[in-house]
């Protein structure tokens, strides 16, 4: 029953938002109440929640402060430089700068931390997207792929939750690994230059000028007023501005905000936040709220100028926020009704004896949707060390289950119970369903490639 009711559950929630139904964060509400009282939750529903929200209070914390901080960088113009760059670099060429994505996200994924990744990503690359007529569903596609492969980072979490469950050391999950996190690269690189040949031909056919000389400004920002709110066909450049070059125009230069003669001082604000990303000396809720007090404080000394600062973001913070404490609603009711433990064991359960010499390979198989409905954590320390037991009466080494079992990932960054992918679309403002759409099966070729590579390559057993 509980089964049953928990993959109805996340499958009704999917059809709603993929069809237009409700809004995630209505459904993320609605959908699990619903199914949490028939699941016999009663009053106690409301603890479920709670306890979930609690949970997840530092992770709001972070993308709320994430998103301030990065906000004021783009409006000061810490941002300026990498984006004329990139315009420079993949020139008016829609395949070349949705290429220029997969790269950027990649290189920034190597923090281990999908929040950040997304928030410089589209930092960086939503205003070149709005201003080309890019839709911004192939930026949140191509970044989500890129993250979703790298996230098999040693210091990332699914690698370290499957050492700590398996008691292993995290490099040897990853290093025979490497060869299949290439091939992930590789799958995501074709994926974004035939999303951008796509945009390329619909952009020609639709007539729209890719190199229009438009300005840009601070409404073009994520989560400003001027992106798109869906993410059909993505939205069209602006009117107005001058006539600079491209590269000189994807954000206004001559907005209020800027500040040239702070940049190297940001600029070593922000790389000394990144370095303590990955140390970790406090919490990391904590590091962005010192660093968005101290942006705020230096770049803007009026306390008018910085309430006008934190009001120009309000709208993407709240949206985000929304998102990740309505999701509360349906990791509590999963956890606190039993229909994670009961999907766990069920999964288990089908795999019949005769398939016990292939364990390692099923267990990537079931990676895809397994870490996709459920968080990291109930797969890990609850299905992953049950599979390794019993694989291990086929010869089957623990270090090869959980290699098998870090493959899913693409997939899982894409979950709605994956912050980061909540706070991914909200800034570029597109629909997760729209997103689903598009990213979802070319998720499932990346982490099908990384497991036929990683069977290649024998560190992922068949048989």
């Amino acid at each position: 029953m509980l089964v049953a009711l928990g993959f109805l559950m996340i499958g009704t929630f999917m059809f709603l938002i993929m069809t237009k139904k409700l809004t995630p964060v209505a459904a993320l509400i609605i959908v699990p109440t619903v199914f949490g009282l028939i699941a016999g939750a009663g009053l106690g529903l409301g603890d479920m929640v709670m306890e979930a929200i609690t949970d997840l209070a530092p992770t709001a914390a972070l993308l709320m402060f994430a998103i301030i901080y990065f906000g004021i960088m783009i409006d000061v113009g810490l941002f300026d430089p990498l984006i004329r760059f990139v315009l420079r670099v993949f020139g008016d060429d829609p395949a070349k700068v949705v290429v220029g994505t997969a790269v950027l996200a990649g290189a920034v994924s190597l923090d281990g931390d999908g929040s950040t990744t997304f928030i410089v990503t589209t930092s960086a690359l939503l205003p070149v997207y709005l201003r080309m007529g890019l839709s911004p569903v192939v930026l949140t596609c191509v970044a989500g792929l890129a993250n979703g492969v790298l996230n098999v980072v040693p210091w990332g979490g699914p690698t370290a939750r499957a050492a700590s469950a398996l008691g292993l050391e995290p490099t040897d999950i990853f290093v025979p690994m490497i060869p299949s996190v290439l091939a992930g690269l590789g799958v995501v690189l074709v994926f974004a230059w035939l999303l951008g040949l796509s945009e390329r031909r619909r952009l020609r056919a639709a007539g729209t000028s890719m190199a229009a000389p438009v300005a840009v400004g601070a409404a073009a920002r994520p989560g400003g007023a001027g992106a798109p709110a869906g993410g059909g066909s993505g939205g069209a450049p602006g009117v107005g501005g001058s006539e600079r070059g491209m590269a000189d125009t994807a954000l206004d230069p001559d907005r209020p905000t800027l500040r040239p003669r702070l940049i190297w001082f940001n600029l070593a604000l922000t790389a000394a936040i990144m370095v303590l990303l990955v140390l970790e000396p406090m919490p990391i809720p904590t590091l962005f709220m010192i660093g968005c007090a101290i942006a705020l404080v230096v770049n803007f000394r009026h306390v008018s100028d910085q309430l006008k600062e934190l009001s120009a973001h309000g709208s993407s913070v709240v949206s985000v926020v929304a998102m990740v404490m309505a999701a509360g609603v349906l990791t509590g009711v999963l956890n606190g009704t039993g229909m994670v433990d009961a999907m766990s064991r069920w999964l288990v359960g089908v795999i019949p004896d005769a398939m016990g010499p292939y364990l390692a390979v099923i267990t990537g198989l079931l990676s895809l949707p397994g870490t996709f409905f459920m968080s990291n954590d109930a797969f890990y320390f609850g299905i992953l060390p049950v599979l390794t037991e019993t694989a291990a009466n086929y010869g089957i080494t623990p270090v090869e289950m959980a290699r098998a079992s870090i493959v899913g990932q693409p997939v899982h960054m894409q979950s709605p119970l994956v912050p980061a992918i909540l706070l991914l679309v909200s800034l570029a403002k597109v629909d997760l369903g729209d997103h689903h759409k598009k990213v979802l099966w070319r998720a499932a070729v990346a982490s099908l490639a990384m497991l036929a590579v990683g069977v290649l390559t024998t560190v992922i057993p068949l048989g």
